[in-house]
């Protein structure tokens, strides 16, 4: 498989797609057409405030879309990858009615269904099966709005994409719905080579059985589309045949397959337009409509994405992914774009990219801003924006410029992007934001910024921090800054201090002036690295985002008494922070277990199931009590073992190292095991971890070694 000199590109454009059509339509999910042409009218842009509802949301269509993906990564990135796999990638990153789904129940939801059959050991495609889980329930809409990232690491080879579409919607669904999902990844796979819906729909169909209900509801819409002008008179045939009242369930997949359709059909080749249509119908919007905006994105670009009205700019890239994996939660399209691409580069045979020596924030794609923006502060008075431009960059072709008007002495400009949960998502309705930071004291961030030539006269540019503290309100934390004549560059290099436990929200470039000055600055590139040197602890004021950044898998805890008090009443909870860049370092926590199974500390904790452990255990009462070095890799894996003396309510200090492929433990100071793995896991967060019992922890330190 050959790849197309633009397949970043067009893989940037469906995802900008998927998350402007997911946006677009949530804030009237599930209405009916009849509700919406009164409330609102027709859908032509965002009408989020209008609903009073924020723009930027966690939901399951984007989640689930870019998450079960990174079974392809976490297995190698083998065209080999089984449905089994993919199944135990859900139990990986899910967590347990906290993320991604619609936890509605056995033989309610058909997700939660699939996730129960899935955590009891029946493996994927068992476990979406139409004789385990029942016609009804296999055949809802979730197999199709989850599937946009296997076509788009199958360029051009539809065939492919319908293969991989099959083994994935398999783990939840049957039927019908994998039969739609495999329309919609044929049909963007095929995009990336094919303009003409005509011929994707073509070639689609033909990987369908031809007495499918999929199949005969797209020869009826491409009929109607002969003889019905108006796309309102064919949404009327589409419910009188293919609805709600035909095809039963909480929100089935043929009634929505046909609104993709027809949006299509009758969307003249226009984004906005085809857009509109979708989501003027209603039903499930906003999964019909991300698939539409992925599957437009891809086939015309990004500029068919900015021909009409202006959807980037509200988004500016900005994406949530809670997952069992908190340190990838907050991102953008542009690093999805390249992690998604970068499969696909894989396995095409080709190494994999890393645009400005892999810069976190690099902004190689037009238009890419990262989640860049105009900080909105009392502070921050000058006046700012924000704009992708070609050039001023050493090892790249694109930079951020920064347009900075009316700075003065108290008047600075800024701009900034989130490290950790922003404050209007802290509450957010509907799925849970939970994250962790991504930026942490001890790290070194290293920065590039030009001045453009034609500036009248010098300014002061620096970097800066807002940190979370006392009732979650932002404290300003300033770094380094110089001054920066017309026509000047500045590398800035900062090792960020310790923050007291509380956590980076984000990070910005500053601009003041002695006196009224506009211009332009150009930010190359922002990065960081390094091991974090931090005290994951409680700050010393009762503010409560300390707490949220960590990613909680566990029954119950609580921060009264001891500050991490974790309570799991069956099997294994993880209380989890940091992120897969932390590579080698050391994890330091006190331990008191109470009651407990098993309770102790991970590295490199890439989810759920995968991590290193160094555990306190306990088989029963009458065995023994041990130290356990494990290795979580889909199921636990005993790597060093010996008797240790330990009792309910006793505090032990567990120290865990990890470098390349060797895992060492201590105990109290003394030394317990070496190990040498041969398949190992290369990074991740940190966590506490507790089986069925209570555990209490003070500090869990994080040390380079």
């Amino acid at each position: 498989m050959s790849l197309l000199p633009d397949y970043v590109e067009r893989v940037y454009a469906g995802v900008l797609g998927k998350i402007i059509g997911v946006y677009l339509g949530r804030p009237f999910e599930g209405w009916s057409y009849g509700r919406m042409m009164a409330e609102l009218g027709e859908i032509n842009y965002y009408v989020h405030e209008k609903r009073g509802a924020p723009l930027i949301v966690t939901d399951d269509d984007i989640t689930g879309t870019f998450t079960f993906l990174r079974a392809m990564p976490d297995y190698g990135n083998t065209l080999a990858l089984t449905p089994a796999q993919i199944g135990q990638t859900w139990l990986n990153y899910l967590i347990e009615k906290r993320t991604i789904l619609w936890w509605g129940g056995l033989g309610n939801s058909t997700e939660h269904t699939a996730y129960l059959r899935l955590k009891h050991g029946i493996p994927a495609p068992q476990s979406g099966s139409m004789a385990l889980n029942g016609k009804v329930v296999a055949e809802q809409i979730g197999a199709q709005i989850f599937i946009d990232g296997w076509a788009m690491i199958a360029p051009g080879d539809p065939a492919l994409a319908v293969d991989l579409a099959r083994r994935a919607a398999s783990v939840s669904h049957d039927g019908e719905a994998i039969y739609g999902a495999q329309v919609i990844a044929a049909m963007e796979s095929l995009a990336f080579v094919e303009p003409d819906i005509a011929v994707l729909l073509d070639t689609a169909v033909t990987f369908i059985p031809q007495d499918s209900v999929i199949y005969r509801m797209i020869g009826d819409l491409r009929n109607w589309r002969e003889r019905v002008p108006d796309w309102r008179e064919a949404f009327g045939l589409l419910a009188a045949q293919y609805g709600y009242d035909k095809y039963g369930g909480n929100c089935h997949m043929v009634p929505n397959h046909g609104l993709i359709v027809l949006s299509l059909l009758w969307g003249d080749d226009d984004f906005q337009k085809t857009l509109m249509i979708v989501n003027t119908c209603g039903w499930d919007t906003d999964c019909n409509s991300g698939n539409v905006g992925c599957l437009m994105g891809i086939k015309n670009g990004l500029a068919g994405i900015e021909a009409g009205p202006d959807y980037r700019g509200p988004v500016a890239d900005r994406m949530f992914l809670p997952t069992a994996d908190g340190g990838r939660a907050i991102t953008d399209a542009l690093t999805e774009a390249f992690h998604i691409a970068n499969v696909g580069r894989a396995l095409a045979g080709e190494a994999p990219l890393a645009p400005k020596g892999g810069a976190r924030f690099h902004f190689e794609m037009p238009g890419a801003v990262q989640g860049w923006l105009p900080e909105d502060s009392v502070e921050s008075r000058g006046t700012l924006t924000v704009e992708n431009v070609a050039g001023r960059s050493l090892a790249g072709k694109r930079s951020l410029a920064l347009h900075y008007r009316g700075v003065a002495v108290g008047r600075p400009a800024r701009a900034a992007t989130a490290t950790f949960t922003p404050p209007d998502a802290a509450r957010m309705p509907g799925y849970d934001l939970l994250a962790s930071p991504t930026l942490y004291p001890g790290q070194t961030v290293r920065a590039r910024v030009v001045a453009a030539a034609a500036n009248a006269m010098p300014v002061t540019c620096g970097l800066y921090l807002r940190v979370y503290g006392e009732g979650e309100r932002l404290r300003h934390l300033p770094g380094p800054s110089a001054a920066l004549a017309p026509g000047a560059a500045q590398e800035f290099v900062w090792r960020i201090p310790d923050m007291d436990g509380d956590p980076i929200a984000e990070i910005g470039v500053e601009i003041n002036s002695v006196k009224r000055a506009e211009g332009d600055l150009y930010l190359d590139y922002l990065t960081w690295d390094g091991t974090p040197d931090v005290a994951l602890t409680r700050p010393g004021h009762t503010g409560t985002m300390w707490q949220r950044a960590w990613v909680n898998a566990v029954d119950q805890v609580s921060h009264w008494g001891e500050n991490y008090r974790l309570i799991q009443n069956e099997g294994v909870g993880l209380l989890m922070q940091g992120t897969r860049e932390w590579t080698d370092y050391r994890v330091t926590a006190d331990v008191t277990p109470h009651l407990v199974k098993s309770a102790g500390v991970a590295a490199r904790v890439q989810g759920m199931r995968r991590y290193y452990a160094l555990l306190l255990y306990r088989d029963s009462a009458e065995l023994p009590t041990k130290a356990r070095l494990v290795k979580m890799c889909d199921a636990p894996h005993v790597l060093a073992e010996v008797d240790f003396p330990w009792t309910f309510g006793e505090t032990h200090t567990l120290s865990l190292e990890v470098s390349g492929a060797t895992v060492r433990a201590w105990i109290d100071g003394a030394a317990l095991f070496a190990v040498t793995d041969v398949q190992p896991l290369t990074g991740g967060a940190v966590a506490l971890v507790c089986e069925e019992g209570r555990t209490a922890t003070n500090v869990v330190r994080v040390q380079p070694m």
